[in-house]
């Protein structure tokens, strides 16, 4: 690497800061550290309660799960760990079918869950400055998605887990701003792929290498 290419992490071929056996990039940000920096980002960790019992109940669903419970799984290990109860559930209406059956499998194992789609409040795009042209099905009522609205009631409904599934780019990251309780994400939109955006990353050197023109 250049020595005034700045340091970006997909371009590592060492990815040394894992396991450490190998050599780090003069530009890492991590040997940048200094030790009082790093020192005072432990802190952060370990003096905000409810942080660092997320970080240390991420570990523990990593270590005993990896590789052999499904996202699903994972979540309701991590809620049951935290001592979770209640489950809140952001959804895409267009998830709707997919939202009924988390909530299913959720109440199944016995926490309380409430889920609130995306379309809460039945606000027309209209009403908010968007224009006419943007909308999906023109010249009729179309609401517009409530990703703060959907926040609110997950917030007055006391939830201590929010899950996300399928909210659009954008209406996913203001949910996220505006939840007090810790969100995760179930499953991310992508109608093209069929809700698997991971698909395009995997298909970059035959199908996208065409579209793109590399």
């Amino acid at each position: 690497m250049g020595k005034n290419k700045k340091f970006n992490c997909a371009d590592c071929g060492t990815k040394n800061c894992y396991r450490r056996n190998s050599k780090f990039s003069e530009q890492c940000p991590t040997i940048a550290l200094s030790k009082e920096e790093l020192s005072q980002l432990m802190d952060v960790y370990e003096s905000d309660e409810q942080l660092n019992k997320l970080m240390h109940t991420a570990a523990q669903i990593e270590g005993k799960y990896y590789g052999q419970q499904t996202r699903v799984e994972e979540i309701m290990s991590f809620a049951s760990t935290l001592g979770v109860e209640k489950i809140g559930v952001a959804a895409c209406v267009g998830l709707h079918h997919e939202a009924s059956i988390f909530t299913r499998i959720v109440r199944e194992k016995g926490f309380d869950i409430v889920c609130i789609i995306c379309k809460i409040g039945s606000v027309d795009k209209c009403e908010l400055g968007i224009g006419e042209e943007y909308k999906i099905q023109q010249g009729q009522f179309e609401a517009s998605c409530n990703p703060i609205l959907q926040a609110q009631v997950l917030n007055r409904e006391q939830t201590s887990l929010n899950v996300v599934i399928g909210l659009c780019v954008g209406h996913d990251s203001i949910f996220y701003k505006h939840s007090e309780a810790p969100a995760t994400t179930l499953l991310t939109k992508d109608r093209v792929l069929g809700h698997n955006p991971a698909a395009a990353l995997y298909t970059y050197h035959s199908y996208y290498n065409k579209i793109t023109g590399g």
